[in-house]
């Protein structure tokens, strides 16, 4: 099945569309608390207390909003989460200046970030036949990489012409209108987890050392790339004249490399399981980073920035099923809760590290970006024995009306 076929299928772009849009706010919130906050005259401290703040309540709410999905179904957590966003994205825009409003603000818009990544997530099986899963997901991960360039753009453009406190606004809209073409479709709101396993208990699908250890193993990858950037950021200040636009040229080839890799992976009819090809395309993403450690001149980096992007939609593309079938029964939606939180966790640790050896050695960060995903990678190899999918269930009825309908 291709991605015309996977387009044509009901409710598919109607759900894409959505979660892009509610989603767009996650790829503007970081710069524009920033900017707004700049405006005010906020120091850089309390800047960068804000935005931790945000980044530090999404990894924590994401899981607890995933695990409440999981008990009592899509559309009222969606709506409510994006409302109480909308609240932290208002005070913000109000309050840019306030010590207390400012990081009250943004941890309330991050801990409240509605679950629109892996709600759909849990959707596709709903709504997609069997052998469409691994396009369905491919094309998902693919579509990722539009928001964290059209998000940085969207915030220059309001703010150039608006204001920062602007995009904080059109944020919480864009938030609000995704939620709503997602959580009033008939998908969401027929979709209900199969009853909890009891087994699962207060850990949920952390109880499933499977997906633990790819959980883990996914953090590398997150670490990789957050290294990747600072990379990429450091380089392009000592080769000022040789590569025209930047860091953002090598960040837009990478972005661009992850989305011919998912589409790529997305149009392959594959026989081999779905675990071996998760740690053989993390090996393979391994690799593709050892060239960054020769930090050649702009013209041969600019060309190793796009394939060492190639693999990391594909990468999350094929993570994705495991996850799907690795997760207790009825705790779904929280596995990829976690998945977005680790990874983003894996990917702010890399950002941290990095960032403190790049004063030293450019080489250094490379280094710590390479060992990020090709430990990784190494981990799910090693311990791919764990990755046997949790016990099937009988087909849940409300999934085979969807289909059907």
């Amino acid at each position: 099945m291709g991605y015309l076929a996977l387009l044509r299928a009901p409710h598919v772009t109607r759900l894409l569309f959505g979660t892009l849009l509610g989603r767009l706010p996650a790829g503007m919130t970081g710069l524009v608390i920033a900017l707004a906050l700049r405006e005010a005259h906020t120091s850089y401290a309390r800047i960068g207390l804000a935005t931790s703040a945000y980044a530090l309540s999404a990894a924590i709410g994401g899981p607890v909003l995933g695990r409440i999905v999981d008990r009592t179904g899509q559309p009222r957590v969606l709506l409510g989460s994006a409302l109480v966003a909308g609240l932290g994205y208002a005070m913000l825009a109000l309050a840019p200046g306030s010590a207390i409003a400012a990081p009250l603000g943004a941890a309330t818009a991050g801990l409240a970030m509605p679950p629109l990544e892996p709600c759909l997530r849990a959707l596709w099986p709903a709504v997609v036949k069997e052998e469409q899963l691994d396009t369905a997901y491919a094309f998902d991960s693919a579509s990722q990489q539009i928001l964290y360039v059209a998000g940085p753009l969207a915030v220059a453009g309001i703010s150039g012409l608006f204001g920062p406190s602007t995009a904080l606004w059109t944020a919480a809209v864009l938030g609000l209108l995704g939620v709503l073409v997602v959580a009033t479709a008939a998908p969401a709101r027929a979709w209900r987890a199969p009853a909890r396993e009891a087994s699962a208990g207060l850990l949920g699908p952390l109880r499933s050392p499977g997906l633990v250890v790819l959980l883990i193993g996914l953090a590398g990858a997150g670490w990789a790339v957050g290294a990747q950037n600072v990379l990429f950021i450091a380089y392009a200040e000592e080769h000022p004249h040789g590569l025209p636009g930047g860091a953002g040229t090598l960040l837009a080839l990478a972005a661009l490399g992850g989305l011919l890799g998912a589409l790529a992976y997305g149009a392959v009819r594959w026989r081999s399981s779905t675990a071996t090809r998760t740690w053989v395309i993390a090996l393979a993403m391994g690799v593709s980073y050892l060239p960054l450690l020769l930090l050649p001149a702009p013209v041969p980096m600019a060309a190793l920035a796009f394939v060492s992007g190639v693999g990391l939609a594909p990468l999350l593309a094929a993570a994705f099923v495991l996850v799907a079938e690795l997760a207790p029964t009825g705790t779904v939606t929280e596995a990829f809760a976690w998945l977005v939180t680790l990874f983003a966790t894996g990917n702010a640790a890399g950002y941290a590290v990095s960032g403190a050896l790049v004063a030293d050695s450019l080489r250094a960060v490379a280094l710590c970006a390479t060992a990020g995903i090709c430990l990784g990678g190494l981990l799910l190899f090693a311990t791919r024995r764990l990755f046997r999918p949790a016990a099937s269930t009988s087909p849940d009825p409300v999934t085979e009306q969807v289909l059907t309908a």
